[in-house]
């Protein structure tokens, strides 16, 4: 499968302050990449430079097999979508009047707008000023802009950290309905939950620093104490260990009726996290 990101040796330098460092990392056309780390990681400074926004210090960036230099090139530019904190909306018009004007730039038919307003859960509110909406609000209506020119390639910096939990399921499915049909996203987040649940890999990214790159499942598996906990009818939990000794007690609870559940002791990326850079996730 071809890569669609390509970064090699990255750094970035601010003043004497390093933001990046040494950053290497690929991603795949047609997968969910998530970029994991806390507030001043790096991830925004990363996105920015893959972006075209921001120049590296040194090593190189690569987005469809081209330098990141070439994206300010009209012909590249309507092949990616990014949200970011800078909103760049007009707040003195609607919010469909906003999309009309994006969909104006990049040659797309207004009738790709209710699509869009129904992945952000927008459409009942379509006529409102932007000045008039909330935090939240205005994070969907930036994401319904970077999509809608559908395109093949979206980087997304933190899109639901202003959501409420169901906005942010409406956004979820939205985007894996965008991913089935092509669209390689680029997810940063300190929400190890929403990367979980979207992402096919993921990088821990800690004081500019890859500390991990694996799928979710490999990771937890790497992490995993290898035991099992059966919670027993009478409320009790036991931990067993993996291997024979563990399968003979288990077939002895469940032989006498004594088993209401099993599960596996895998830990949580946020766990995993914290172990590895010794530090929570803010």
């Amino acid at each position: 499968m071809e890569n669609i990101i390509e970064v090699k040796q990255l750094a970035k330098l601010f003043g004497n302050q390093s933001a990046l460092e040494s950053v290497d990392f690929h991603v795949k056309k047609g997968e969910v990449f998530g970029f994991l780390g806390p507030s001043g990681s790096g991830k925004t400074t990363t996105i920015k430079i893959l972006t075209g926004q921001l120049i590296a210090t040194s090593g190189t960036a690569k987005v469809f097999g081209e330098p990141v230099s070439q994206l300010k090139k009209s012909k590249y530019r309507s092949r990616f979508g990014v949200l970011t904190d800078n909103s760049g909306l007009y707040e003195r018009l609607s919010i469909r009047d906003n999309l009309k004007l994006y969909c104006d730039l990049y040659n797309v038919p207004h009738s790709e707008i209710n699509e869009v307003l129904d992945v952000v859960n927008l459409k009942e509110d379509q006529t409102k000023r932007v000045s008039a909406l909330s935090k939240g609000m205005t994070q969907r209506v930036i994401l319904a802009r970077a999509l809608i020119h559908k395109p093949e390639l979206l980087f997304l910096d933190e899109p639901t950290s202003a959501l409420d939990p169901g906005n942010s399921l409406h956004i979820h499915e939205g985007l894996r309905a965008l991913n089935k049909k092509g669209t390689t996203i680029f997810l940063t987040t300190h929400d190890m939950q929403e990367a979980e649940l979207l992402c096919d890999r993921i990088a821990f990214l800690d004081r500019g620093m890859i500390q991990l790159l694996d799928t979710p499942k490999k990771l937890k598996r790497r992490f995993s104490d290898s035991t099992i906990t059966v919670e027993l009818v009478t409320e009790e939990k036991v931990k067993l260990p993996a291997g024979k000794e563990g399968a003979n007690r288990l077939f002895d609870y469940m032989n006498s009726n004594q088993v209401m559940t099993v599960h596996s002791n895998e830990p949580t990326l946020g766990e995993i996290f914290v172990k590895v850079t010794g530090r929570e996730l803010d």
